[in-house]
Parts: structure tokens; C-alpha cells; sequence
């Protein structure tokens, strides 16, 4: 079992999801191999999203979840296979999406099963991301009178 591949591996995902939350896009870019095979979908996007390149991935990412959107992913439970250069993972995770704008919120939970390759140059990359929804809800925040949102990182007249 090659465990210094595996923690590269898990790194790489906890970096994936830390740069989309953050909206780092150069360093979400970095987590991604330039022909991955992503496909996404949930019931609040309407329909399956496929895109087979980088670009394409990070382009939806920040047009999609830009700083009107406050995400938070946490992913756990991986488990990892390594064959030399290539490596398949699944990877629990939830999420919640906050949009302030449209007083919403949106949580979910699900499996990733993800394929990895290490590049030229050394970096372990994501070949290909896909996931499936064990449940996602849709919450109206103005069902919530209590709700106020103290503290969003894009919003600058609230307190960081």
C-alpha cells in the first residue's frame, strides 16, 4: 500500500474543497487534470451538469458560486486505492449552500467517487469527480424570521 500516495490524495481533496469554498480559482484550477471528467448535478440545479475539461470545470465554478454564494463542503470517510500513478477514492461528504440574495439554503449529503492521476510534473490530480445525493434540501430562510446571517466573508457590510 503506497500511504505517502494516499495522504497526497486526501490532501488533494481537502485542497479541492477548501479553494472552491474560498473561491480561489487559480488553486481550485491546480486540484484539477486538464481533462477531467466531472460530472454534477443536483435537484436544485435541475439537471446533471457534464464538463470534460479544467476550463469548463472552474468557469461553471466561479460563474455558479461566486461571492453571492457561501458554501461550505466537508468530505470524510476516504477510501483509497493506489496503482502506481493512478489512484480511485470515495469520499463521504455534506454540504450546505447559503444564498443570501434569494434567502435560501441548501444542504446535502452524499458519496464522490473520484479518479486520480499523478502528473508530469509530480502533483496528484483529480482525473475525473462524480457524486451521488443521499438527500439535499432546500430550506427558504425567510421561513425563519429568527435567521440572520452574522458573518459572510464577500459581504463587506457585515463583520468578518
Amino acid at each position: 500500500m503506497d500511504l505517502v500516495a494516499i495522504e497526497e490524495i486526501k490532501r488533494l481533496k481537502h485542497r479541492y474543497f477548501r479553494t472552491l469554498d474560498l473561491k480561489l480559482w487559480d488553486e481550485f484550477a491546480d486540484c484539477l487534470a486538464e481533462d477531467i471528467s466531472a460530472r454534477y448535478g443536483t435537484q436544485a440545479m435541475d439537471k446533471p451538469l457534464h464538463y470534460d475539461n479544467r476550463a469548463d470545470v472552474v468557469s461553471f465554478m466561479e460563474q455558479n458560486l461566486g461571492p453571492g454564494i457561501v458554501t461550505v463542503h466537508i468530505a470524510n470517510h476516504p477510501e483509497i486505492d493506489v496503482d502506481g500513478d493512478t489512484a480511485r477514492g470515495s469520499w463521504a461528504f455534506e454540504d450546505t449552500v447559503l444564498v443570501p440574495g434569494a434567502e435560501i439554503q441548501i444542504r446535502g449529503g452524499g458519496y464522490y467517487v473520484d479518479t486520480y492521476r499523478r502528473d508530469p510534473d509530480g502533483a496528484w490530480r483529480i482525473s475525473s469527480t462524480q457524486y451521488e445525493r443521499i438527500y439535499e434540501a432546500l430550506t427558504s430562510l425567510a421561513d425563519f424570521p429568527s435567521f440572520k446571517l452574522l458573518a459572510n466573508r464577500w459581504d463587506p457590510s457585515l463583520e468578518h
